[in-house]
């Protein structure tokens, strides 16, 4: 299931029928900007509305980030068989399929197939939904529902960024990382379409200095294409144009809570503080997706939060595209145009514990947006 090449055909089949029109015939693309060329849309490109008065609320997430990568291994736990799936950064949707995938394929020959998930972010759900095709039954602890976690204010752009530090993690880890990567984006490409909240989107990663050839990701964005000072409409010398998926998180979790519980799945409410609660579960299989959870419940120490903060303003369907890049920030900025919102963001501060949103973040992302998509 999960190591097919993904065909161009499939690819074709979730970008739908206008935009392969568009991006097939060079007579119904619309130029914009001193003749730039939208690679997939026919519609013209629009700035979204920045402004304070448009921010509906602002929210802060920690991600789950070890410098040396995610972390995917089985161990004896007394009697019982405990996996772990737990640390992926900024990557945590995107990579979700592919990293279950490896650690459920960790007890594929459990003789009981009867498994504790402790988590419900988007970890433990992918890694009950696994397991259930598989014949498990689970249960999955949790201490609050999806809505309320980490996964619920991911951004919700597929790509596999922000989830190690290549000069810490070991080159084992990256080639983990690209099998991850890999079943991740083959499952979420058979995934597209309004049930799960997923869809095909132009990506413009804009940037002062020209994109690698041998970016390690570069294979999981069709129609890429580089341009140049000048060529295209942002205020960076360069701009790599894509085409990616969107993950639309409140409706992708839902149907996952939805799916789990119709396959005999249960839910139970509980604040899992130390292993000897773990040890007391009846299932013999326990699975740790628990994310920044694991540095106090396991004592890893290499796990920390890089706090994000996240602006909503309205939903805007004339802004048919994201970006990612500018701004004077640590990290770049970004604006994702989803059904439910439009999301701006652009903070990635390793280390950083506090739950508030940040008023000087506030004011640097909107202006910065601002000016990023003035010449539009």
């Amino acid at each position: 299931m999960f190591h097919r090449a993904l065909k161009r055909r499939d690819f074709l089949q979730g970008l739908g029928a206008g935009a392969v029109a568009a991006s097939l015939n060079g007579c119904a693309q619309t130029p914009v900007n001193n003749g730039f060329v939208r690679p997939f849309s026919r519609r013209p490109m629009v700035a979204p509305k920045v402004s304070a008065n448009n921010i509906i609320t602002q929210i802060v997430g920690h991600r789950p980030y070890r410098p040396a990568g995610f972390v995917v291994k089985s161990e004896a736990f007394g009697n019982k068989t405990l996996v772990h799936n737990y640390g992926h950064g900024g990557g945590g949707v995107t990579l979700s399929w592919g990293s279950s995938a490896l650690a459920v394929s960790e007890v594929k020959n459990s003789a009981v197939k009867e498994a504790a998930i402790i988590g419900g972010g988007v970890m433990g759900l992918t890694t009950a939904r696994l397991l259930q095709e598989a014949g498990w039954r689970v249960t999955i602890y949790t201490r609050e529902m999806a809505r309320h976690t980490t996964s619920q204010v991911a951004g919700g752009e597929w790509g596999p960024f922000s989830v190690h530090d290549p000069l810490i993690s070991s080159d084992a880890f990256k080639l983990q990382l690209q099998l991850a990567a890999q079943i991740s984006h083959e499952t979420f490409a058979r995934m597209v379409g309004n049930d799960y909240g997923i869809q095909w989107m132009e990506l413009y990663s804009a940037s002062q200095t020209a994109p690698k050839a041998d970016s390690p990701f570069s294979q999981f964005y069709p129609f890429r294409e580089t341009y140049g000072p000048g060529k295209h409409p942002f205020p960076t010398k360069y701009c790599t144009v894509s085409a990616t998926m969107l993950v639309e998180t409140s409706t992708f979790l839902r149907r996952l809570i939805r799916d789990v519980r119709l396959a005999g799945g249960e839910f139970v409410i509980r604040n899992v503080k130390d292993k000897e609660e773990l040890h007391a579960l009846q299932e013999p299989v326990v699975f740790n997706c628990t994310g920044l959870g694991s540095r106090v419940l396991f004592a890893d120490e290499g796990i920390m939060p890089a706090k994000g903060q996240l602006i909503l303003l309205p939903p805007d369907p004339a802004v048919d595209y994201l970006t990612v890049g500018g701004g004077s920030g640590k990290a770049p900025l970004y604006m994702f145009s989803r059904n439910d919102y439009m999301i701006l963001g652009g903070t990635f501060k390793v280390n950083d514990w506090t739950t508030h949103p940040e008023p000087l973040e506030t004011e640097r992302i909107l202006s910065e947006s601002q000016a990023f998509f003035a010449g539009l």
